[in-house]
């Protein structure tokens, strides 16, 4: 249950490169780049939901079980089927267009997305 609970964006490095590799717009670049994301994690068991809370009131909302097949969507709004797998306490899953990652480490998530040789690193305190 490590996961669970709501975390605040402290830092994040590759922000820039990243979101221009996925081919967001400069200007929501530019919006979102100071933005302190807020993510909402439950968790029950291997069961999860996963929210993404964005700017301008966008989110996301994600649920799946760890191994099994589950639909799965973008900021967006891209609809895919993903599974989500766990190894050694970190969640690892693969988005249409690059991979991404969770831990818990030193009581704070840490989030990596790696697209090609870009990658977005970013870390969140619970709050």
């Amino acid at each position: 249950m490590a996961f669970a609970g709501r975390w605040e964006t402290e830092t994040q490095e590759g922000y820039d490169a990243f979101c221009k590799v996925l081919g967001i717009p400069d200007d929501v670049i530019e919006r979102g780049r100071d933005y302190k994301l807020i993510t909402e994690v439950t968790q029950d068991g291997k069961d999860f939901t996963w929210t993404l809370l964005y700017p301008a009131n966008a989110k996301v909302t994600n649920n799946f079980t760890i191994g099994k097949e589950a639909d799965m969507e973008t900021i967006g709004g891209k609809k895919f089927k993903a599974t989500v797998q766990m190894e050694g306490g970190k969640l690892s899953v693969t988005f249409p267009n690059y991979h991404h990652t969770s831990e818990i480490s030193g009581g704070k998530l840490i989030e990596t997305s790696k697209a090609g040789s870009v990658v977005l690193k970013r870390i969140s305190k619970k709050i």
